[in-house]
């Protein structure tokens, strides 16, 4: 049933709201947010459970939207709801299932080398750090953007963006592969 609607809507049957109503606006939203909470949670299926919870606690709060930059209201409650749950997940540790690790994996298209490299490093982040990086290189925010949606100072995202990006460096500096050549 989409977004927003009871089951005695007239519409339920499967009308998608209107664009410019509030839920069409937040499900416009749905691939950034997806991407930014997989990134926060750094797997697929955590994401998605702090992208439901994400949604889940708009929808409850739209009252208190003062109308204005949606996609930073949303980004900022997503970055809180990570936020609260790491210092949750300190206090209450979980435990890992290990069962899993005999089923089989479809490889993701691409070079899986390359792709798990690359989350190596981005995983190796704060999260802080991932945080920032990944709003300003992927989402495409601006610093004063980025200020807003995390709650500290721009001096800080930028002092976070550049000590991420060193750190990336590092690590594919540190992880360079030297390829091979025949001797002729």
């Amino acid at each position: 049933m989409p977004l927003g609607r009871s089951p005695d809507d007239p519409r339920a049957g499967g009308e998608p709201p209107a664009p410019q109503s509030f839920e069409g606006r937040l499900m416009a939203l749905l691939p950034d947010l997806r991407r930014y909470s997989r990134s926060l949670a750094r797997s697929d299926a955590d994401g998605e459970d702090l992208l439901q919870d994400s949604v889940e606690r708009v929808l409850l709060s739209r009252a208190t939207w003062s109308g204005v930059n949606l996609r930073g209201w949303v980004l900022t409650i997503m970055t809180n709801l990570y936020r609260n749950g790491t210092r949750r997940g300190r206090r209450f540790p979980s435990v890992d299932i290990t069962a899993a690790e005999d089923l089989p994996a479809v490889e993701p298209s691409g070079d899986p080398l390359e792709r798990s490299r690359l989350a190596r490093a981005v995983d190796a982040l704060t999260a802080d750090h991932r945080a920032v990086l990944m709003l300003v290189v992927i989402e495409g925010y601006s610093y004063a953007e980025v200020a807003e949606i995390t709650k500290i100072p721009v001096g800080t995202v930028m002092s976070r963006l550049a000590r991420a990006r060193e750190q990336l460096g590092k690590h594919f500096t540190e992880d360079n592969i030297i390829p091979l050549r025949r001797s002729e």
